[in-house]
């Protein structure tokens, strides 16, 4: 005898099974908000937070990226060269700002979360987009002369982000050329360092700018922090950052 399963129960069994299938879909009551305003959290280089890191947020804030941003001094009491030999130390802070992303995702996935680093603060960055649990993404990474070696691996930090931006300048060879020779990068490699010769990456999340001397008339002189001019940062990284 052939069963017939009524219209209704076969109904039944479809949407169980529907049902049961994952979905990326926010929550309800996520769809019937509005997003939250992106988060911006800016890293500084070995220095710790100095007047050059507030002025580049002055002008990414004037040029519409965000308004809540943060910068996070991650050197504590260890400032200048003793910064940069506390791996086991910058590492740690690199997890502790990974935990904070992680909740501001979890909380809304729709948020978008941008990461911005100068010299040192670069290598807290990367650290921390690796220290990201597997579910957990950013919307854009910023370097700016890099302090990290220039063949560092960046696939697994930026297998957590929707893209990334490195600016890097020839004349910044004092600091990232013959200072990370002499004393090593963040991530302690005697070597030019990627904000002096660019990355070696080929990941395609990445892209990367020399410098341009034309920059020099909106306050990047190509120096090591021309980068975190307040008006090159409004009228160069700020189109870069925004949606």
């Amino acid at each position: 005898m052939t069963m017939r399963y009524p219209n209704i129960v076969v109904l039944i069994l479809l949407m169980a099974i529907s049902g049961c299938q994952p979905s990326s879909a926010p929550p309800a009551s996520q769809r019937a908000s509005p997003p939250p305003p992106p988060v911006l959290f800016h890293l500084p280089g070995i220095a710790g937070e100095m007047s050059i890191d507030r002025r580049l947020i002055k002008g990414l804030v004037e040029g519409n990226v965000a308004t809540n941003a943060e910068i996070i001094d991650w050197t504590g009491e260890n400032r200048g060269i003793l910064a940069l030999g506390k791996l086991d130390l910058n590492k740690q802070q690199a997890k502790l700002l990974a935990e904070r992303i992680t909740k501001i995702y979890r909380d809304d996935p729709r948020t978008r979360i941008i990461l911005t680093a100068h010299s040192g603060g670069t290598g807290i960055a990367v650290w921390t987009l690796e220290y990201l649990p597997a579910d957990a993404k950013i919307d854009t990474l910023l370097m700016l002369a890099a302090a990290l070696s220039a063949d560092y691996d960046l696939d697994k930090a930026l297998a957590h982000t929707r893209r990334a931006y490195s600016f890097y300048s020839e004349f910044d060879d004092v600091v990232l050329g013959l200072g990370t020779r002499t004393f090593g990068t963040i991530d302690r490699v005697k070597t030019n360092a990627a904000g002096y010769v660019g990355f070696a990456s080929n990941n395609p999340k990445l892209k990367q700018f020399p410098y341009d001397p034309a920059w020099i008339k909106i306050g990047n002189a190509g120096d090591h922090i021309g980068t975190m001019d307040d008006q090159f940062a409004k009228e160069v990284l700020a189109p870069l950052l925004r949606p």
